[in-house]
């Protein structure tokens, strides 16, 4: 007698960063957001980095079906702070959603400081998680 054929057993699962290197990617493109900034050790590490950390800023919970998501970050001032709430939580979600299948079912953003954008790039230079790409004398 023949024995039954298994099945094949699948599981996709991702780490934490993962979900924190897609929602940083995700938050960086919305207007309004000059950096997503991570705790003391994060500041501490980041002076002695070369290269950007997408994940900076960004804490995940990933479960095996749900991922909830802190966001810390400094915001331009000046912009209305609520649509770029909107615009993460939607982006974040759609592209999380979208690249792992996992549900998002909750997202926080702590903004810790508003900045106009010349002061920042000011603070900023040098720093490897800013996106310097803006010409200083095109700020107003």
């Amino acid at each position: 007698m023949a024995q039954p054929e298994q099945q094949l057993q699948t599981q996709l699962t991702f780490d934490d960063g993962v979900i924190e290197k897609i929602a940083g990617l995700a938050s960086r493109n919305i207007d309004g957001v000059l950096s997503l900034e991570g705790g003391m050790l994060s500041n501490l590490t980041n002076r002695f980095r070369d290269e950007a950390d997408p994940t900076q800023g960004v804490d995940a919970q990933v479960g095996k079906k749900q991922v909830a998501l802190d966001m810390t970050m400094i915001v331009e001032y000046g912009k209305d702070m609520r649509q770029i709430f909107n615009q993460i939580c939607q982006r974040v979600q759609q592209d999380v959603e979208r690249y792992t299948g996992l549900k998002v079912i909750e997202i926080k953003v702590h903004v810790s400081d508003v900045m106009s954008k010349r002061d920042w790039q000011d603070q900023a230079t040098g720093k490897p998680n800013t996106d310097q790409s803006t010409d200083k004398r095109q700020v107003e």
